[in-house]
């Protein structure tokens, strides 16, 4: 390559996989306070699909390249940007640019990468364990002994989601759509719930008495909410990630105002760095240690060379994979 570029997956245009496409793009210069990383991985998350098909554009000032998260190496260091040297091996959340060989990022939102973990491993990390962190534990105020219950268990978001709850202390239950996935949920640590199978709101009636669970993480929306809202104990809180059955349904207000529950939501992608460090510093102090003693592992269903983003992305619109796609982007 020649020096001052670097390869990159683009978007040509808003579609299917197939608009994914090798580019080559010059080098990011990093902005006051942030860091050059050379990538060695990138996840990939449900908003870089949005963002293919033109419904989730990337907030002003953010590179037009997919990909929130990655893992590599600090090889330039921006004004500013305190904390960090050159050589230094980081997994770091980005408003985009993963896809490719180099992605500016906050310093703030860097963090070391765990010992023992791949740079594969770690950049399939950044994204879910920040999702997780500030909506269960800072929005929902999930507490040890409380149930949660998490549809989608078996995704990126919901293997982070049973780790760091059961890691805290809170009994999990979690929906899933075939043996297997419910096998890895339980393996886990969750009280797995097969949707196809079973009705999840009266699974959870079942097994908790009547009581319901405190916390529900939901990405699926429409005609769960009301199903939802079902599962809530009094005082349980509903926290919305994601729509992937639209965002629009109907409730009973008299069930919201019965039981006393709190339904709220939040998107990670436009918050301002500020924000977003404050949730980097608490998962320092926090499921960084656990990840140090194996409390939490990262699970990795597949890795793909970045040329074959377009796979990735087909993989993860099948609904088949376990745990997060990764794109391997350089060699060590």
């Amino acid at each position: 390559m020649h020096p001052g570029h670097m390869r990159v997956i683009e978007i040509t245009a808003p579609g299917g996989p197939d608009v994914l496409r090798p580019a080559v793009r010059p080098l990011p210069v990093p902005r006051a306070g942030e860091v050059l990383i050379r990538v060695l991985a990138a996840g990939i998350n449900r908003p870089d699909i949005l963002q293919r098909r033109g419904l989730y554009p990337p907030p002003p000032g953010a590179s037009d390249i997919p990909g929130l998260e990655v893992a590599g190496e600090i090889v330039a260091l921006g004004p500013q940007a305190a904390g960090w040297s050159i050589g230094d091996r980081v997994c770091a959340l980005v408003t985009g640019g993963g896809y490719a060989e180099y992605c500016c990022a906050a310093g703030a939102l860097c963090l070391p990468l765990p010992d023992g973990l791949s740079a594969e491993q770690a950049a399939s990390l950044p994204e879910t364990l920040f999702t997780v962190w500030t909506n269960v534990f800072e929005q929902a105020r999930l507490q040890p002994g409380e149930r949660f219950l998490l549809h989608g268990g078996s995704s990126g978001i919901g293997v982070a989601a049973i780790q760091l709850a059961r890691c805290h202390g809170a009994e999990v239950f979690a929906t899933a759509g075939t043996v297997e996935k419910c096998q890895a949920c339980a393996e886990l640590g969750a009280r797995p719930v097969n949707y196809r199978e079973q009705d999840f709101v009266e699974v959870i009636a079942t097994q908790t008495a009547g009581g319901g669970v405190d916390v529900l993480l939901d990405m699926i929306g429409g005609d769960y909410l009301p199903r939802n809202l079902a599962c809530l104990a009094v005082g349980g809180r509903l926290v919305q990630i994601a729509v992937q059955r639209g965002a629009r349904a109907e409730i009973d207000l008299f069930e919201v105002m019965r039981k006393r529950l709190t339904v709220t939501g939040s998107l990670l992608r436009p918050r301002p760095v500020t924000e977003k460090a404050r949730i980097a510093a608490s998962l320092s102090g926090t499921v960084w240690p656990w990840l140090a003693a194996g409390r939490v592992k990262p699970v990795v269903h597949r890795v793909l060379p970045l040329t074959a983003a377009a796979d990735a992305h087909r993989i993860m619109e099948a609904g088949e994979h376990i745990g997060k796609l990764v794109l391997q982007v350089a060699g060590r």
